[in-house]
């Protein structure tokens, strides 16, 4: 039986964060961003699965939401439900922090993690102009709220 464990995020686990970014995305975070971002304290933690990464996520809390700026999952376990379980341990972290909300910015191309924040209660209320790049030029993003209190949960 696979052991699952999330704990902090460490320089030291930046180069296999890197390897699980890098065979994700076309448009990769680099080490330097991760390092920043630890760097100046953003919530930053990896899923492990009997030792192994599994995946990570990273968040920000700015006031009284936190910012889901990147959650991934590596290739070969994606489609079982690891995605969902870390996005709602964040969610717990924030609610945690006395969050009110949690907002994120999706790819519109990126369908499976735009049904999962929809799942998951996260609403559209906007988007941003040419935020990602794209081999096509550049690709907007869909911003989404999930709402801890109040009509939108």
């Amino acid at each position: 039986m696979a052991l699952f464990s999330i704990r902090p995020m460490t320089e030291a686990d930046v180069p296999a964060v890197i390897l699980v970014e890098n065979q994700i995305y076309e448009f990769p975070w680099t080490d330097r961003n991760f390092l920043d971002s630890l760097r100046a304290g953003y919530h930053m933690h990896c899923m492990w699965l009997d030792e192994q990464l599994a995946g990570y996520i990273v968040m920000m809390h700015v006031v009284d939401e936190f910012h889901l700026l990147n959650i991934s999952i590596r290739t070969d376990l994606q489609g079982y439900g690891h995605g969902k379980h870390l996005l709602e341990w964040g969610i717990g972290q924030a609610k945690m922090a006395n969050a009110t909300g949690m907002l994120l910015e999706v790819r519109p191309s990126n369908t499976s993690a735009k049904a999962l924040y929809e799942k998951e209660g996260f609403k559209l209320i906007g988007a941003r102009k040419n935020y990602y790049p794209s081999h096509m030029g550049r690709e907007d993003a869909l911003v989404m709220l999930k709402k801890f209190t109040g009509s939108l949960e």
